[in-house]
Parts: C-alpha cells; sequence; structure tokens
C-alpha cells in the first residue's frame, strides 16, 4: 500500500505499540513514533463483532479500522464520519453484506490510501464514489460487479460561463461541465465479479490490476487503452477466456508482469498479442490452453526473462558461447533454456 509522505516519515523512527481502552468489543492498538514518542496512531479492529458495531465511536488518533466481518448491509457518510474518522488512511469493510453505497459514503476521509471492500454483494458503483479520497489501493474482489464505469473514480463540476452579445442587448448565460483530475490509484483488485469486458478503466494511473475470475470470454484492441503506468497485469484463471486480440497490449509500454495461467480455453495467441510490450519480463502460461508461441514472438520482448507455460515448463533467457572464430572471436546468442518439472532441460534460439 502507498502511504502518504507525512505518514511515511514515520516509519522511519522508532515505534512502540501499546494497547489502550476501545469501543465495546473492539480493540485499540497504540503506535508511537518519534523523538520520545512525540506522536502516535492508533489501529482499531472491530471485526467479527456483529452489525450492532456502527457506528463506532474510534480515537481521534486512528489510521487503521477493521470493520470486516460484521454482516453490515448498509455503510454511509453519517457511519463513517465524526472525531477519529478524519486520519483513517486505512479501511477494511470485506466479508460483510454490502449491496449498495452512495457517492458520498467515503466523502468524509480525505486521508483515506487503502480500502478493502472485498466479499461484499455490491452490484454496481456510483459515479463520484471513489473521487474525494487520496486512495492507492482498491480491493474490489469478489462483489457481483458486472461493469466498471470511469465516472465511479471521477467527480464532475458544474461551472457557469457569460456570453454578452452588446449588439442585441442581451446577456445569455451557458452552464458548462468541468472534470475534475483522477485519483492516484495504483492498485486495483477486480477478481471474482461478473465481468465481461474490461473497459471502464481509461485514464486510471495503474500499476497493478487484477481481472481474475471474470466471465470475460476476449480482450478486445481498445479494452487497456490509457493504462501507460501498468507494470502488472492479471488474467488468471478465466474460463471463458477464448481469444486476446492482436495488438491488445499496445498501450501498456510499462507492463513488466502478465499472468495468463489457468485459462483452458485460450488455446493460442498470435505474433502481433505481444506488440508494444517492451518492458515486458514475465509471461505466465501455466496450465492454459497455449502450449507455443509464435516463432519470432521474442522479437517483440526485448526485456523478456521468463516464460512458463505448459504442465510446469518454465524457460529462462540466457546467453550460451558458441563455438569461436578467429574473425568474430567468441560468438554468444540468446537461447531460452526450458526445464520441466521432472527436470528435464532443452534450449531453443531466441533469435
Amino acid at each position: 500500500m502507498g502511504l502518504s509522505p507525512w505518514y511515511s516519515v514515520l516509519f522511519l523512527t522508532s515505534l512502540v505499540a501499546a494497547n489502550k481502552p476501545c469501543f465495546p468489543g473492539c480493540s485499540c492498538e497504540v503506535e508511537s513514533f518519534g523523538l520520545f514518542d512525540s506522536f502516535s496512531l492508533t489501529k482499531v479492529d472491530c471485526s467479527g463483532v456483529g452489525s450492532h458495531i456502527v457506528p463506532v465511536s474510534l480515537p481521534l488518533d486512528t489510521s487503521y479500522l477493521d470493520l470486516s466481518s460484521n454482516k453490515l448491509e448498509n455503510v454511509n457518510e453519517s457511519v463513517l464520519s465524526g472525531p477519529g474518522y478524519t486520519t483513517l488512511v486505512n479501511l477494511n469493510l470485506s466479508y460483510n453484506q454490502i449491496v449498495k453505497m452512495s457517492s458520498t459514503t467515503f466523502s468524509k476521509l480525505r486521508y483515506l490510501e487503502s480500502l478493502d471492500l472485498s466479499h461484499n454483494r455490491l452490484e454496481a458503483l456510483p459515479d463520484h464514489s471513489f473521487f474525494y479520497s487520496p486512495l492507492v489501493e482498491l480491493n474490489l474482489s469478489f462483489n457481483k460487479l458486472v461493469e466498471i464505469k470511469i465516472g465511479a473514480f471521477t467527480s464532475q463540476t458544474n461551472g457557469k460561463a457569460i456570453n454578452i452579445d452588446l449588439s442585441n442587448n442581451l446577456i445569455r448565460v451557458v452552464s458548462r461541465g468541468s472534470s475534475n483530475p483522477l485519483p492516484n490509484i495504483r492498485s486495483l483488485n477486480l477478481s471474482g465479479n461478473g465481468l465481461r469486458s474490461v473497459q471502464g478503466l481509461q485514464g486510471l494511473s495503474l500499476q497493478s490490476l487484477n481481472l481474475d475470475n471474470n466471465p470475460i470470454s476476449k480482450i478486445e484492441e481498445n479494452d487497456l487503452l490509457g493504462l501507460k503506468s501498468l507494470t502488472h497485469l492479471s488474467l488468471r484463471n478465466m474460463a471463458d477466456l477464448r481469444e486476446i486480440a492482436p495488438r491488445s497490449f499496445r498501450e501498456l509500454p510499462s507492463l513488466q508482469v502478465l499472468d495468463l495461467s489457468n485459462n483452458p480455453n485460450l488455446v493460442s495467441l498470435a505474433e502481433e498479442v505481444f506488440f508494444g510490450l517492451r518492458s515486458l519480463q514475465e509471461v505466465n502460461l501455466l496450465n492454459s490452453g497455449v502450449g507455443s508461441l509464435p516463432k519470432d514472438t521474442l522479437h517483440h520482448l526485448p526485456a523478456m526473462k521468463s516464460i512458463t507455460w505448459g504442465n510446469h515448463i518454465h524457460c529462462i533467457k540466457t546467453m550460451k558461447e558458441d563455438q569461436f572464430h578467429l574473425q568474430n572471436g567468441l560468438v554468444r546468442r540468446e537461447v531460452l533454456v526450458c526445464r520441466n518439472n521432472l527436470g528435464a532441460v532443452s534450449a531453443q534460439d531466441v533469435l
């Protein structure tokens, strides 16, 4: 989880933890920082207490709140506001029964950086849901989401422009909207939902995206546009995935790790699928239907270090010394050295 600068600096100093009185059913652990323990933050654990736990009173210096496993059905702005909530950095609402939330549910949490809503029953995300907090890490896995809209991460403000037509002595007021910047979410987990498309994330500054266990049957060419900061992409355990369109990853110049494992109906990948992945270092095709890659695939992958496929076949790119030539000296060539789960070794030319 990423942390704001003022919070990160605290970890450069000594830390002392101690318990202190807390809301009935919860536990409060105080972490003291700095010279002579001059600064403290409180971690509040109210997991498994029951739905009556909200609203819960918090110490004024609370940084972490765990409300998981409480059978909560509704969490709104009034529940997540008041003294102690203004300093929250991490909020865990996982393993509840939340079906709906409003656009203002998290609007008072202006320092919130990590939010876990996994294992709930969310069916939709209202516009502006995650705009008001400086979220870095968002976990929405194992809900009932069927689509993602960029509006959940943005806010729309209305302004007014005045047009004056002096020739006709008229004053005309025209309303127009202006979009606020997108939040700085770096890690987004959407695994285990009902998504049938990857679209809706364009423009987010994601570094890690998890779409495992969704009924997506095809990755279209323009699905991942605008995710230029993405370094890790996981598309595992997709029983319906049968096709990845050529050039689908062309707008992912920073991608380093691509996980396509456990996709049994994905049986082939065209050479153009990997076009543009100049930074890709690792591809995982373990237990997928893909038994091999096109011959010239690695021409598009200059940074590639490791490929895994089939039944635990792991290949590493390395340099192999060839025979000595009087004119050229010792010749080296790039090869893939592959090992299976029985330890057998094979090698093949990369170029």
